[in-house]
């Protein structure tokens, strides 16, 4: 944890009542304007006092389901002018300049899209709470930079913590696994064996894509994936659409994923008013899966994250583990052979 951490909000602590709840005549909401730009001039300040340049990008989100912000959602989520290749250059581990990092930063300010954690590793790090909080750590006091502030009429205030610094959370001494080359050679083993089918893999905290894996097709999905993605693996599409179809619940949430016709993975999370939609797409479908998008019942074979190019696992984000991931992910047996046997397997 970096020793030096501020919020630098747009509201003055005289207008606090004495529960600390602020009571003055401040919007919650982004100007688009002067105080906007105060606030990105804060944290470029704070920036060239601790010598920082260049942030990575950590635990990306966007909205999924619902968008909660206190803005319109836009297009793109507010990235479109940032990376090139949109979505894709938005990934836990990405590097971008101290311009990119104050362009998201206003992204965040005016929560109509995307949300993330920029950090430079023991030295900065910078990110947008609730109702235009923005806290910034350093390693450094930053003096200068809390002057700077101060004239820019906002107010920055010491803590000892950022309510949304990272924490990893117990998963009962579960140790995450990667997606190395052990996995995926034994995911090709299950891929053989007709007992893995297709392979989820969550790019963004509340964005994902389908794939559908052949032991042909496994290098390609691989090499495709984002950086430090999240992925989880599933048994194969059912070619028996109607029996699919038949097992949809009467009301509540779920998510069907099939292939179309030109072999293309599709995926909708709907509730029961647009089941008779659902049900018209995925008639059509190739082969096509139903899944609970409830926690305690959406249970994939295993789950793995994805490591950097040099092998090692960095992304902090887990996935929450499978009876198989517990038991060594995709199954190890005492013999070093998969555990998911082969069908003629004895």
């Amino acid at each position: 944890m970096l020793t030096y951490v501020y919020s630098i909000t747009r509201y003055d602590h005289a207008d606090r009542d004495e529960q600390g709840r602020y009571s003055g005549p401040e919007h919650t909401v982004s100007d688009h304007g002067e105080v906007e730009a105060a606030y990105l001039q804060a944290v470029a300040a704070f920036a060239a006092d601790t010598g920082i340049d260049q942030l990575a990008v950590r635990e990306p989100q966007v909205p999924s389901l619902a968008h909660f912000g206190v803005e319109p959602a836009v297009g793109g989520f507010g990235l479109q002018e940032l990376f090139p290749s949109g979505l894709a250059g938005f990934h836990d581990g990405a590097q971008v300049s101290l311009d990119t990092a104050l362009e998201l930063v206003r992204v965040m300010l005016r929560d109509n899209g995307a949300w993330c954690r920029l950090e430079a590793e023991g030295r900065f790090a910078v990110h947008v709470g609730w109702d235009q909080y923005l806290y910034i750590s350093s390693s450094l006091p930053c003096e200068e930079a809390l002057a700077v502030t101060r004239e820019l009429g906002l107010f920055p205030e010491r803590l000892d913590a950022s309510p949304y610094a990272f924490e990893a959370e117990e998963k009962e001494q579960y140790t995450q696994r990667p997606a190395d080359d052990d996995f995926w050679a034994d995911l090709h083993r299950a891929v053989v064996a007709g007992q893995a089918g297709i392979l989820e893999e969550a790019y963004l905290e509340g964005a994902s894509r389908w794939h559908h894996l052949t032991g042909d097709t496994l290098g390609p999905v691989r090499a495709g994936l984002a950086p430090r993605a999240r992925i989880a693996v599933w048994p194969p599409l059912s070619t028996d659409i109607a029996a699919v179809l038949r097992a949809l619940p009467a009301d509540g949430l779920v998510e069907g994923v099939w292939q179309d016709d030109e072999r293309l993975m599709c995926s909708a999370i709907v509730e029961e008013d647009a089941f008779p939609e659902l049900t018209a797409r995925m008639s059509r479908a190739r082969a096509a899966t139903l899944l609970s998008v409830y926690a305690d019942e959406r249970v994939p074979l295993c789950t793995a994250v994805m490591t950097d190019d040099d092998g090692a696992l960095r992304a902090r984000w887990r996935t929450e583990p499978t009876p198989r991931d517990r038991d060594g992910a995709l199954g190890r047996s005492e013999g070093g052979r998969s555990g998911l046997r082969h069908v003629d397997e004895p």
